[in-house]
């Protein structure tokens, strides 16, 4: 398949309850469709027409999901479509392939970190001796990769992120607000780089991607095309490459929008391969 379609998860193409952003009289929303169920209870949803999107995405390219989430978290989420054969987890640090983390990539990313990043234990320390517990709800450690933190939004001081940034800059790690998440992720953890993989083994030709946080910039950058949803990190900070749309939705009508607009896109990625590749067969045909 010549198209790649790598998104984000999240707040992307599925949203929690607290995300759906259902601003509209309740007999004009959508039809939600949940994909994920953790501890018995509903925690994810999509609208039926962005699942029925996607699942021709799926079926006609190479969806590949691109999440920060563990592969435990990731497992839960039961996408429309056929089970992907790629998808990338905690943030690059796990390349799967057919359900399985590929142990030389992983064990790359180790490599690759050990020799640039300060160590996660130093991370951590920092964060356990400056976080208050009047905003922390919970410290977590993801796939021994990265940190990150649970807060309450609203008494999260407004210079937190911003100092944990400065401090975290030299020595390789980048901080991300996510809802009610601030992330610590070395910066060579990327999503860009595992797809790039994922396309270098694949033969992909155009590579199309979506994201709404920080560590969703370096994915969109990468791309060939790419959207992102008017809420989000990136939208808060007014972020846009010249290749990249910003869809005007927010919430998990952005989640449909952009699915209608990668299948679009992908379609025509699609017929115009077909009509060059019909052009090669006349041209040798020909000669």
């Amino acid at each position: 398949m010549s198209v790649l379609v790598a998104s984000d998860l999240d707040r992307t193409l599925i949203y929690s309850a607290a995300a759906l952003g259902l601003d509209m009289p309740d007999d004009e929303a959508p039809r939600l469709l949940c994909v994920e169920v953790y501890d018995r209870r509903p925690l994810s949803y999509m609208t039926e027409q962005a699942a029925t999107l996607l699942a021709e995405v799926a079926r006609t390219s190479l969806f590949v999901p691109a999440t920060t989430r563990t592969r435990e978290q990731y497992r839960r989420v039961r996408l429309p479509g056929p089970p992907p054969r790629f998808a990338v987890c905690a943030n690059g640090g796990h390349l799967l392939v057919d359900g399985e983390s590929d142990p030389e990539w992983h064990k790359a990313v180790r490599a690759s970190l050990e020799e640039r990043c300060a160590p996660l234990d130093e991370i951590r320390a920092r964060i356990q001796r400056t976080a208050d517990p009047a905003w922390l709800r919970k410290e977590r450690v993801a796939e021994d990769l990265f940190a990150y933190l649970v807060v309450e939004r609203d008494l999260l001081p407004p210079d937190y992120v911003r100092d944990l940034t400065e401090w975290a800059e030299p020595r390789e790690w980048t901080v991300s607000l996510q809802g009610r998440k601030v992330y610590a992720v070395p910066k060579p953890l990327t999503k860009s780089a595992a797809v790039a993989e994922i396309a270098r083994r694949t033969g992909a030709s155009e590579i199309l991607a979506a994201g709404d946080s920080l560590l969703d910039a370096d994915l969109l950058y990468a791309a060939d095309h790419g959207w992102r949803p008017a809420h989000g990190e990136l939208a808060t900070q007014g972020w846009l490459a010249p290749h990249v749309t910003a869809v005007p939705e927010q919430g998990v009508a952005a989640g449909e929008a952009i699915a209608a607009a990668i299948a679009e896109h992908a379609s025509t990625a699609r017929a115009r391969a077909r009509s060059e590749a019909a052009i090669r067969v006349v041209s040798r045909s020909r000669h």
